[in-house]
């Protein structure tokens, strides 16, 4: 069993001693809410984001229950995989945790970690560490809203043109006024033609 943190950018980091034991948490996610007739009652929000943690330590010297090869850099010295743990904490990109010969292979986030040195054993570091695996998201834009915005324009009339019709006719018939009949005709010389005289039952005009 391996324990490496995968990072294509600053190289992969690998914990020399194993730990004993890995936790992972998992909760549900619940909002509580009081309705005046049942009192509380929880809405169930989905589940939060697992946590990993760890602890073992960094030894001052390579032995045979150490776990390091050189696709990892080898035995690290303890003081130097210390500060790569707490730089990982300021990072704002997320490093792969592989555990070999486990389910576990998310992309996380260093969220804590702690360090002990113990009297007698010159050089080691103990620590415990914390992981939160990363969860993507997508942010909208303005721009995205306003494409998916409803078209609140309103929809022109179609008149469709029967037999008899003129447009003097169409016009004070459909608005009001029949010496509009010239906007309707401008609106419409696709459909009529050259001559506004000859107009056909079926024609669909559009009313300006």
């Amino acid at each position: 069993m391996e324990f490496i943190l995968r990072d294509p950018i600053e190289g992969n980091f690998q914990f020399p001693v194993n730990p004993e034991e890995v936790q992972i948490k998992r909760d549900r996610q619940f909002e509580t809410v009081t309705i005046l007739s049942l009192g509380e009652i929880d809405l169930f929000q989905g589940e939060r984001i697992k946590e990993i943690t760890f602890s073992s330590f960094f030894p001052k010297y390579h032995d045979t229950y150490c776990n390091c090869s050189q696709d990892t850099g080898g035995h690290p010295d303890p003081q130097v995989a210390m500060n790569r743990l707490t730089s990982l904490l300021t990072k704002k990109r997320p490093v792969r945790l592989s555990i070999t010969g486990t389910i576990i292979n998310a992309l996380v986030y260093v969220t804590s970690h702690n360090s002990t040195f113990k009297g007698g054993e010159p050089g080691d570091i103990y620590f415990d560490i914390t992981f939160r695996t990363w969860k993507g998201f997508k942010v909208g834009t303005l721009g995205a809203k306003a494409s998916t915005r409803p078209d609140t324009k309103p929809v022109p009339k179609v008149y469709t043109v029967i037999s008899g019709d003129t447009l003097t006719a169409i016009a004070k018939r459909e608005l009001g006024n029949s010496s509009k009949w010239r906007d309707i005709y401008n609106g419409n010389k696709k459909v009529i033609g050259r001559d506004p005289d000859l107009i056909k039952p079926g024609q669909k005009l559009v009313m300006p």
